[in-house]
């Protein structure tokens, strides 16, 4: 198979720029149906595994935007995944170890990410959705990432950073600023800001956010090299021509 091959899942754009690389396949945004068929293709041509990527919601109270999380389990609606407990050992150990050396004070939370089908907006459903799940973050992607994961017995870690905390809530611009491709659809930001003007505080909130969260993205995909945090391939490689 060559060297290394991974799949890396995003739902947006940008985190799939931050996270592509040589041996990566990224599979980001499309719409679920199109988002399940893709993943499904990228893992049956081979790969060493799965990594999810990107941003997140925040769940527990004490997660700020820009925290780094790497999911123990995924929980789904019918299913709780466990992620590879050596990968995600070796994530952890990538991002914080590195991100002491200018940033003493970042820590890699260690918990439950739970995964959903629809945007988790207000603050109460955050508060209801911890509560139930214990999960510490959720995202709309992980959740179908680790299922196919698992189907074809492929190594999965996610590797997420949250960016709206547990009590802000999102404003309706946020929900519909993405597009089918993972891309920002700024005329529907646009329309959304002429119908409801007094989000614009909120909005201008979550941009300082997702900034933070970019920040806290980018050198943390650095920090994971070219095999993305997996500490021995040889214990992961498949048999695949």
């Amino acid at each position: 198979m060559g060297g290394p091959r991974f799949v890396a899942v995003t739902g947006l754009a940008f985190e799939a720029r931050i996270v592509a690389g040589p041996g990566v396949t990224v599979v980001c945004g499309g719409g679920q149906m199109q988002f399940r068929r893709s993943l499904e293709t990228a893992v049956r041509k081979g790969c060493h595994g799965v990594l999810s990527f990107g941003i997140a919601g925040g769940l527990a109270p004490h997660l700020k935007p820009g925290a780094c999380v790497v999911a123990r389990n995924i929980i789904a609606e019918n299913a709780r995944y466990a992620s590879d407990s050596g990968w995600s050992r070796s994530l952890i150990d990538a991002v914080q170890g590195r991100a002491s050396r200018f940033a003493p004070s970042q820590h890699v939370s260690f918990g439950d990410i739970v995964g959903s089908d629809v945007p988790i907006a207000c603050a109460d459903a955050k508060r209801r959705l911890h509560e139930k799940t214990g999960a510490v973050a959720v995202d709309m992607e992980s959740h179908i990432a680790a299922r196919i994961a698992v189907e074809h017995r492929v190594p999965f870690a996610a590797f997420r950073v949250v960016t709206d905390p547990s009590d802000r809530a999102l404003p309706p611009a946020a929900l519909a600023a993405t597009s089918a491709d993972g891309g920002i659809d700024i005329q529907a930001i646009i329309q959304s800001l002429i119908r409801h003007p007094k989000q614009v505080p909120t909005l201008c909130r979550l941009a300082l956010d997702s900034w933070a969260a970019r920040r806290a993205l980018i050198p943390s995909r650095r920090f994971l090299g070219p095999n993305l945090g997996l500490p021995d391939l040889r214990e992961h490689l498949l048999d695949v021509a």
